[in-house]
């Protein structure tokens, strides 16, 4: 299983919604439900990392514009 931090913000998000599917679909065992939870953890922090970055470009380049026309 590749680590949440290789992860583009694409593939992070596909697999949270995986895990997310799988957890609703419930019949786990609490072990397997647990760890599952816990990969999902992970990958939504990356995915808000990856957001939070793309966030940042945005404004760096909206304020860089917004300056160029003044």
């Amino acid at each position: 299983m590749t680590s949440p931090e290789q992860l583009g913000y694409e593939q992070a998000r596909d697999e949270l919604a995986d895990v997310v599917a799988k957890l609703e679909a419930g019949g786990l065992s609490l072990e397997d439900s647990l760890a599952l939870w816990e990969r999902g953890e992970a990958l939504a922090k990356i995915c808000d990392r990856h957001l939070a970055g793309a966030r940042e470009r945005v404004e760096t380049a909206l304020a860089a514009a917004e300056k160029d026309e003044s």
